[in-house]
């Protein structure tokens, strides 16, 4: 697949018409494209990549948590490739400061005239692809101002607000091993996340495939294969896929289990939870679920997507108490629960 063409607009009436099929059949052939393109690179994490991709579809922000040494970097700027985006890399640290990431004001002196005014001076967020490497190393200051960028795609420097580029992504990593130095990243920036990414160790075949493409010949790198304008599409026809009713019922019976004082909590989130999920946890379980339904080629949104995006989702909404800290019980293990109780209602 050559560079793609943006197929023809999705008509926004309601309902599966000739437009909206031909818009999933190119939403699902990018979708391919692009994991072919990463395979040159990246060996297996097939999950990962699903995730982060649905993030980008989905206009969100990820946030990828393992141990050192699995690739986390390597496989944001490997798929920075693969888009014709820009693309910035920030290494956060304990002395970085907010301007460091937005920018800053400076004097500038016009030779010609004489005059002396303030000038802003972009800083590198000013991309459409952001890696925030190791972002829970620097201090809340500078987490804050990530935090408006993040949700309000603007950041604000002297007065004056500066629009950030469209699309535009922040895709973190953190260690969760290393904790001295660290700042845990606020509760409130944590949910701008659509996803929290557990990255997990190779198979024993993959390792293997690893150790001789690292240590051989380099092989061929990925090209580009979607540019700005394809993104923005996709993220439209996302946005338009239709959702039954009893999926949007589903998606909300999920995320209101975990609130102790609704009607529809669960006995056990009310014993092994400090607080539960809110809005944007349905909300996100919604967009994902549409994003993961397009590229499998499906023209409906069923419980079963809601249902297999739910962890990522649910695993930063969700605080596990010290009841069940000490059962060894964690947030997935209380998300899959929810998931085994609550019936999806097909209809």
């Amino acid at each position: 697949m050559t560079t793609a063409e943006p197929a023809p607009a999705v008509s926004a009436a309601d309902g599966i018409k000739d437009d909206d099929l031909r818009a999933i059949e190119y939403f699902k052939e990018a979708y391919g494209t692009i994991k072919h393109q990463l395979a040159k690179v990246i060996v297996g994490q097939d999950e990962v990549i699903d995730q982060l991709l649905m993030a980008i579809f989905t206009r969100s922000h990820a946030l990828l948590v393992g141990v050192p040494g699995l690739a986390k970097t390597l496989m944001i700027s490997t798929l920075a490739q693969t888009l014709q985006l820009g693309f910035k890399r920030i290494q956060f640290t304990p002395d970085l400061m907010p301007s460091d990431i937005t920018g800053t004001e400076v004097i500038y002196h016009d030779q010609t005239t004489g005059q002396r005014e303030f000038k802003f001076l972009p800083g590198p967020i000013f991309s459409n692809i952001i890696l925030a490497d190791e972002i829970n190393r620097t201090p809340p200051k500078t987490q804050a101002a990530m935090l408006e960028a993040m949700q309000e795609r603007k950041i604000s420097a002297g007065g004056n607000d500066h629009k950030l580029p469209d699309p535009f992504f922040v895709l973190a990593t953190q260690n969760p091993i290393e904790q001295e130095g660290t700042y845990p990243l606020p509760e409130a920036q944590l949910d701008r996340f659509i996803f929290m990414i557990h990255v997990d160790y190779p198979s024993e075949a993959e390792e293997l495939a690893i150790m001789k493409r690292g240590t051989g010949a380099a092989g061929e790198q990925p090209r580009a294969v979607l540019g700005s304008e394809h993104i923005l599409y996709l993220q439209g026809t996302v946005k338009r896929m239709p959702v039954a009713d009893h999926v949007f019922s589903y998606a909300q019976k999920i995320a209101a289990a975990t609130r102790a004082k609704s009607p529809q909590a669960l006995d056990f989130c009310k014993k092994w939870l400090s607080w539960g999920a809110g809005p944007r946890a349905s909300l996100n379980l919604i967009m994902a679920a549409k994003a993961r339904a397009i590229v499998r080629g499906q023209v409906y949104v069923s419980c079963e997507d809601v249902a297999a995006v739910a962890l990522p989702i649910m695993r930063h909404r969700i605080i596990p108490n010290f009841a069940a800290q000490s059962e060894g019980v964690t947030s997935d293990d209380i998300t899959r629960k929810i998931l085994a109780t609550i019936p999806q209602d097909e209809k």
